[in-house]
């Protein structure tokens, strides 16, 4: 499944496109620290955080993420809007918590686990 129909399914909203929406993406995650997203996110995953300062993109683009879904509707700030668009990492937003999304992300990503 790609990035583009995760936003259109989840109702997301794309802050930033990375000119990545076409990106398949195998997996999600969820953490908040950073060194353990390093070690325990498989390349192709959705990360799911609540973190929204710039290390975000960076650690996104060295695991090899499809890009970064910001949970609790907070957006990030401009500089790291334009350290994403950059360096080609999409940036998604959801009002809703961690917890929800990854709920919701695995229900359309695995149905029949469900």
């Amino acid at each position: 499944m790609t990035l583009r129909d995760i936003v259109q399914r989840l109702a997301l909203e794309v802050v930033v496109d990375g000119g990545g929406l076409d990106r398949e993406v195998s997996g999600g995650f969820s953490g908040d620290l950073l060194s353990n997203v390093l070690a325990a996110a498989r390349p192709g995953n959705l990360w799911i955080t609540i973190q929204r300062h710039v290390n975000v993109v960076g650690v996104a683009q060295v695991a090899g993420l499809s890009g970064v879904l910001l949970a609790g509707g907070e957006a990030p700030a401009p500089a790291v809007v334009a350290k994403a668009e950059e360096m080609g990492i999409p940036i998604l937003l959801a009002p809703d918590a961690a917890f929800e999304l990854a709920g919701r992300l695995h229900r359309v990503l695995l149905p029949e686990e469900t």
